[in-house]
């Protein structure tokens, strides 16, 4: 498979490539050509990889994902194109990190980024420097969120950008949650009645739940599988007992008992599947018709965002997919090819033609992760599947 590869001349200053190939007075163009192609053929180090259908952020550090997630939607040339606000959250805790993807979309606006104990990474520094956020204008020009326990170090740093900050503390996940919830109310305006309820020992099953609550205003709550927090019980509480209760996840994961208890603050409706790749596909299928809730995916025409199993930190860096551009649900794939569950809901929704393939609808897919976590075969693999074909059969594109 051959690869179409766009590199931005951003990108490969943050490769450090520009500068080999400046001009100088003894050096030959011929010489530069060379170096840029050298540089090219060396696709591990390069940023974005695309095939047709498909763009892959070619990392698997949470910190460089995120960063090159903000990079891709936020181009930050002018105050149309920066954030509002950015989110700051420690990579130690996922769940936390998980929660606060619903500080991504409107009235904030920005992307999440990582911070660790030892301080704030180069690239997100650079990153936060490069973004300017503009301040959200109903969340009193807040320019950045801080999200559960960061270090002193990391506040210090902070400080030196001058930008308006503010902070939702905690380090204990279903209370930093019910924090967040609170929080979005406020800056908001209002309480969203649904609510998706996840197990915060099960990131495989949660993890779908974070590119909704980029997309949409919803929030993540926290049960073990057999308990469910107070502070998760005080935020239900404050819809009233109408919150539309959605569990993401099997009762291997949040227990029938904990479905009979939520049912005493709203209606309550399980979304699962029997294995991780499974519970993905459903809960990009689902659709409440009621309420509006849920992707409600079953027809070609759409973006999806793979990661592989157990990258719950990449899937979170890689959140805002879901809230500007082409809105992409999360799949889970395997290294060399797709699980038959979502090779067989790839398959359902390839977009056919009737005349021409210019006819649409397209499918684009997002991949995070290098090659040694989803191949160079399961990426082609994906691009054939989301590859729009003639109703009739045959050669894809035969005869345009």
């Amino acid at each position: 498979m051959k690869k179409i590869v766009i590199v931005s001349a951003a990108a490969l200053v943050t490769l450090g490539l520009l500068a080999g190939c400046q001009n100088k007075d003894n050096e030959s163009t011929s010489s530069n050509s060379s170096m840029f192609s050298n540089a090219l053929s060396q696709k591990g180090n390069l940023p974005w990889i695309a095939t047709k259908n498909t763009t892959r952020i070619n990392s698997t550090d949470p910190v460089e994902a995120a960063v090159l997630a903000s990079r891709t939607l936020w181009t930050a040339t002018n105050d149309n194109n920066r954030p509002g606000s950015v989110v700051i959250v420690s990579s130690d805790q996922w769940q936390i990190a998980a929660a606060s993807a619903d500080l991504i979309h409107h009235p904030s606006n920005g992307p999440i980024l990582f911070v660790n104990d030892d301080g704030v990474p180069e690239a997100t520094w650079n990153e936060l420097k490069r973004l300017k956020p503009t301040g959200s204008k109903s969340n009193d020009g807040i320019q950045v969120i801080v999200v559960g326990k960061i270090s002193d170090k990391v506040e210090e740093q902070l400080k030196e950008l001058d930008y308006k900050m503010d902070r939702i503390e905690g380090d204990q996940p279903a209370a930093v949650a019910e924090a967040i919830d609170a929080y979005y109310a406020k800056v908001s305006g209002s309480t969203p009645e649904s609510v998706i309820i996840g197990s915060m020992d099960s990131p495989e099953y949660t993890m779908p739940a974070v590119n909704w609550i980029a997309h949409m205003p919803e929030s993540l709550l926290y049960v073990k599988e057999d308990e469910v927090p107070k502070e998760t019980i005080t935020a239900l509480e404050a819809r009233g007992g109408k919150a539309n209760i959605y569990i993401i996840g099997p009762e291997s994961v949040v227990s029938g008992k904990v479905l009979e208890e939520l049912q005493a603050y709203g209606k309550v409706t399980r979304i699962s599947g029997e294995d991780p790749y499974e519970n993905a596909v459903n809960f990009a299928k689902f659709k409440d018709p009621e309420t509006q809730f849920g992707w409600g995916i079953e027809t070609p025409g759409h973006n999806f965002s793979f990661l592989p199993l157990d990258s719950d930190l990449l899937a979170i860096a890689v959140a805002p997919f879901s809230h500007l551009g082409k809105h992409a649900p999360l799949l889970y794939t395997d290294k060399d090819g797709m699980p038959g569950s979502v090779m067989e809901y790839i398959m359902s929704i390839q977009p056919k033609f009737k005349q021409s393939p210019t006819e649409g609808p397209y499918n684009h897919a997002w991949i995070t992760g290098n090659e040694t976590v989803i191949s160079e075969k399961g990426q082609s693999e994906i691009d054939d599947m989301l590859e729009i074909v003639p109703v009739t059969g045959g050669d894809a594109h035969s005869g345009h």
